[in-house]
């Protein structure tokens, strides 16, 4: 190879200028993120609800068993002063229901992978017995749409990848998890 040739191979690249540092708040760069979007201002979850009396009916239901979302589900319900009720079958959300007296639920929450619960055929009965009153929020994973699309057309009001309904937990049960919350003049 000739000499001229060699002293132009491979990309040369300027040192960096790293003042961009001082706009990452002292960020020595080991974090990947971009300034001006999330990181630059924390959001928090939101505030608790008052915490409920003993006997409260239950506004919030769930075919979750899944144990992680399970898991995560009872937690952020405890954390917001929720309380959520986790139903396997439509025989057992109905005695639920039937226990909670005139009041019905605020809040369905299906994992649409749940087989044993069969939200595909199960979500379009719940939205005809329980029609605006009740909210039917699925979640499933984010390649799956095929399932989003015949989960919309079942009924469900939303339906969220897995992340999504995670972040956006808090939120949500706050905004069902209430008495005092009318859905239909909130959304």
């Amino acid at each position: 190879m000739s000499r001229q040739r060699q002293e132009h191979q491979g990309i040369f690249t300027a040192p960096m200028d790293h003042s961009y540092r001082a706009t990452l708040n002292g960020d020595n760069g080991n974090k990947p993120r971009r300034p001006g979007f999330a990181g630059a201002f924390p959001v928090g979850d939101p505030e608790p609800l008052p915490a409920p009396a003993q006997d409260a009916a239950s506004r919030v239901f769930a075919f979750v068993e899944d144990l992680f979302f399970l898991s995560k589900i009872q937690d952020t319900g405890r954390k917001m002063n929720v309380k959520v009720e986790f139903v396997k079958t439509e025989k057992d959300l109905a005695e639920h229901m039937k226990n909670n007296g005139e009041e019905k639920p605020s809040l369905i929450i299906f994992d649409l992978n749940n087989a044993n619960a069969k939200p595909l055929s199960l979500i379009p009965k719940l939205k005809s017995k329980l029609k605006k009153g009740t909210s039917i929020i699925g979640f499933l994973s984010h390649v799956q749409g095929d399932l989003k699309q015949k989960a919309h057309e079942a009924g469900c009001d939303m339906v969220l990848p897995r992340s999504a309904f995670s972040q956006n937990l808090p939120q949500l049960l706050r905004r069902h998890g209430s008495a005092e919350t009318d859905f239909n003049a909130a959304g």
